[in-house]
């Protein structure tokens, strides 16, 4: 007699397909399910899998579009980046698999979720408080925090062994070595609106795409022939441990300096300087899981507001593992060129420098008395 049902996140490799033939062993449903977010992958070779193996349905859902629109936008908006380094590629996606998961479950009345993240990884947080967020009475399942699974499969640790002897530049699926990439740059003009990038133009053979996964295909494109957006870093887990990372961001690492650009071009300077702080506390919340919570939708909320005169072109040369920004206009443009001119008077009165300066150093002079008592 099954125990229920339950929607499992698959991805067609070692780990899920053992979880998928260990879950039909204990008695469940299994309800197999892929989301496409633009990886490369064959899905149809995966679906077959999946049923050979005992799934009592299989769901291939194309997640794309909404992943770049409701996910990685925003991100874009916020200018999110974790630790100095991270652009949050795998932490965005996993709100948008998991949102999905539940609706599945939803569907096929399914009392259970399962997935296929580790016992001491970010991913398990992330899957898991998204689906309490949108589903609090579901059951999760995580094999790999039950000792009869994990101490059954020891063959992930060859796996994990394989990985580490392979050198990094093995580990990269969607960009080039920027040794190997071409000797010519390619120059792109990227257009914004209230912060978000509405159309990409290739200045040398003037192609252009103006849907919001057209462009982030394209720019993943262009920055993955270039070698743009490769990291190996060493990064602080939510759970409480430092862990090596490899990552690769192509796109995305486009977009962040275009809109990092535009953005600064743009805005007030204090808007910025409340704003940045607003970006860091996203990227936090982002990496620890909590997309979903209160707080991030609201600090989303503060970003998207502070994007209103975030619109403008920027041109862009990417090249060999970088990106170099060559120009950027605008009509919301805070810019003045002929105030910051040393050539220039214009409004401004250079003698009212005096006072400011005087202003600004009181406190100084108050410190020193202080010094000078003790």
């Amino acid at each position: 007699m099954s125990k229920g049902t339950v929607v499992l996140a698959y991805s067609g490799g070692l780990d899920t397909s053992c979880i998928l033939v260990w879950l039909k062993e204990q008695g469940y449903d299994v309800v197999a399910y892929l989301a496409n977010i633009g990886q490369s992958e064959d899905f149809e070779a995966a679906q077959k899998k999946a049923e050979s193996l005992g799934a009592k349905k299989v769901f291939i859902e194309d997640l794309r579009a909404e992943f770049v629109e409701e996910f990685i936008w925003p991100s874009v908006q916020a200018n999110a980046i974790y630790e100095d380094r991270y652009l949050l590629g795998t932490s965005i996606a996993r709100p948008c698999i998991a949102r999905r998961q539940v609706q599945i479950a939803k569907q096929e009345g399914a009392q259970y979720v399962s997935h296929g993240a580790t016992g001491k990884g970010n991913d398990q947080i992330r899957f898991e408080l998204t689906c309490y967020a949108l589903y609090p009475e579901v059951k999760i399942i995580s094999p790999w925090r039950i000792p009869e699974f994990y101490t059954r499969f020891k063959g992930r640790k060859d796996l994990m062994q394989y990985a580490e002897n392979h050198a990094p530049s093995d580990l990269y699926l969607m960009t080039k070595n920027p040794d190997d990439s071409p000797n010519h740059p390619d120059v792109l003009e990227i257009e914004f609106n209230r912060g978000v990038p509405v159309r990409v133009t290739h200045l040398k053979d003037g192609r252009s795409e103006d849907t919001p996964l057209d462009i982030f295909s394209f720019l993943n494109e262009i920055g993955g022939k270039h070698g743009v957006g490769r990291i190996d870093i060493v990064e602080n887990r939510f759970i409480g441990m430092k862990s090596r990372g490899i990552y690769e961001t192509p796109g995305g690492t486009i977009l962040y300096h275009a809109h990092l650009d535009i953005e600064a071009f743009t805005m007030d300077r204090e808007v910025r300087r409340i704003k940045q702080g607003l970006g860091i506390k996203f990227s936090e919340l982002i990496y620890n899981g909590f997309w979903y919570s209160p707080e991030c939708e609201f600090v989303r909320h503060c970003i998207s507001k502070s994007q209103e005169n975030v619109e403008g072109k920027v041109q862009l040369s990417v090249f060999k593992g970088q990106v170099y920004i060559l120009g950027r206009e605008s009509p919301k443009s805070l810019y003045n060129e002929e105030l910051v001119s040393m050539d220039v008077q214009g409004d401004y009165d250079p003698c009212d420098a005096s006072g400011f300066i005087r202003v600004n150093a009181v406190r100084y002079h108050c410190r020193l008395q202080g010094d000078l008592k003790k």
